[in-house]
């Protein structure tokens, strides 16, 4: 296979070069160790603090947009075609003589910064906001620093600095020659054994993935990362998703939302909001900013993680996953995709390529609910997801899904069977059907919850959903989220 072995992107307005790329290497790494640019800091090590925040620049349609991600987590390879921003960039254009950027004087001025440990993550967060196109408000705001911790300062100030910086047009910034980059080639850098592997094309991951079976896919890294900074394994085989361009569509026909693999929560967050308010509730508080910005929804299918939030909804509506590889592509449910704990319906030689969600019908009602310790960037002790078909006030096809409850994403096949048949006004008949819940699932006790805690939550869940349809609110609120 003919591939290119190095990876370019820009750096300070010009082309960066970079042929000696380890697999496990992190954006991170490459910063403190390569370059010594030690103003972006490491603190968690596993994307939740913010303090390593970044902003990653690419271009879309002829311009730059920016995204903030977690440099502790994401891999230098997957720099490729992009820009690389850091708080040691943030000069004002018309000033390149040191003066600070806006972001920075606002932070200044508004005295949003005393350990100082976070506050160029902080000021990364705020670069991308100032970037966004309009004035945001305070919900945008809170929003956009979710993923960034700040244990001395409090957020008072930092928001008022953002609101500062933030209502003034931005400055244009140089960001430099993109056309340089070449993005249509695939990418290899090491040897059989030891490799970190970019394909631009299905054709190319197919035959990757035939060829190394032992290889790790990585999209986000969101997860993947913590394998390397937390556990401290070694992957010496990474083939990295995120320039196949197939795997970043999204396509919607008049039954049938097809989202691909690859598509990022940001990217996927506009069209599943309209899909549902419901959703977009879940959406603004899966991960942060940062997170979301990386993580894909193939990603968190894959990994088969039983507390992952979008699976029990994605169950909820029917969902259906298209596998392939190099000899064709198969489907299933998403709901037989799980098998037990860390195991999964696919082969060694298969990869994740869509997701297919059929579009609600009008008749039919989605309500979803996640409950976890922190409202911020927290996972989940349950998540819970309930589809209902109604006709004339009375269920003719229940759906329900939940996470946390079990090794896997599961439905609960026994209380959707209880269900089916009763009117929503019916409040005994649905508090009968609570008790088979006991029936669907054994869950366990951990640090998040009890098993007790778990299924009292599961059964009031299914409660309210029943409530909330009965008394036809379909309309409610959540922070920034969609109002349907």
């Amino acid at each position: 296979m003919t591939a290119r072995t190095n990876i370019r992107f820009l750096r300070h307005g010009e082309m960066v070069e970079l042929s000696d790329v380890d697999p496990n290497e992190t954006v991170l790494d490459y910063l403190r160790l390569r370059e010594h640019s030690t103003g972006t800091k490491e603190g968690c090590c596993e994307g939740d603090c913010g303090a390593c925040t970044v902003a990653i620049g690419q271009m879309e349609n002829g311009e730059v947009k920016y995204q903030p991600v977690n440099s502790c987590i994401q891999l230098l390879g997957s720099l490729d075609g992009k820009e690389l921003v850091t708080v040691e960039d943030l000069t004002s254009p018309a000033s390149p003589n040191g003066t600070l950027h806006p972001v920075q004087s606002a932070l200044v001025k508004h005295h949003g910064s005393q350990c100082g440990f976070c506050t160029p993550g902080f000021a990364m967060s705020l670069f991308v906001l100032y970037h966004t196109d309009g004035v945001p408000d305070r919900s945008q705001i809170n929003n956009a620093l979710a993923g960034n911790l700040c244990r001395c300062t409090g957020y008072r100030p930092i928001v008022d600095a953002a609101f500062e910086a933030c209502s003034q047009k931005a400055e244009p910034r140089n960001s430099g020659p993109f056309s340089l980059l070449s993005l249509g080639d695939d990418i290899f850098i090491g040897d059989d054994n030891r490799f970190f592997a970019s394909p631009a094309s299905e054709n190319t991951l197919a035959r990757l993935r035939a060829a190394h079976l032992d290889a790790v896919l990585v999209a986000g890294a969101t997860d993947v990362g913590l394998w390397m900074t937390k556990q401290l394994r070694d992957l010496p085989k990474i083939i990295y998703l995120g320039r196949v361009g197939a795997l970043q569509q999204i396509e919607q026909t008049e039954n049938v939302l097809q989202i691909g693999a690859g598509v990022t929560y940001a990217a996927a967050f506009d069209v599943l909001g309209k899909f549902s308010s419901d959703i977009a509730a879940i959406l603004r508080r899966i991960g942060s900013t940062q997170v979301r910005a990386a993580g894909t929804i193939g990603g968190n299918i894959a990994n088969g993680s039983p507390i992952g939030d979008m699976p029990p909804v994605l169950i909820a509506l029917d969902a259906q996953i298209e596998l392939k590889n190099q000899t064709g592509s198969r489907s299933l449910n998403l709901a037989d995709f799980f098998i037990d704990y860390g195991k999964q319906d696919i082969q060694a030689d298969e990869y994740l390529a869509n997701i297919k969600i059929p579009l609600l019908a009008d008749n039919q009602h989605l309500r979803c609910y996640k409950i976890s310790k922190r409202f911020d960037q927290d996972i989940s002790s349950v998540m819970a997801a309930f589809r209902f078909t109604i006709n004339d006030g009375v269920v003719s096809d229940a759906r329900i899904a939940f996470g946390g409850m079990a090794a896997t994403p599961k439905r609960a096949v026994r209380t959707e069977s209880a269900i089916n048949g009763l009117k929503l006004d019916d409040a005994v008949g649905w508090q009968k059907t609570a008790d088979h819940l006991n029936e669907d699932f054994a869950p366990l006790s951990d640090m998040r919850a009890s098993a007790g805690y778990r299924m009292a939550t599961a059964i009031a869940l299914l409660k309210k959903s029943r409530i909330e349809l009965a008394e036809q609110s379909h309309t409610r609120i959540y922070g920034d989220a969609y109002v349907a």
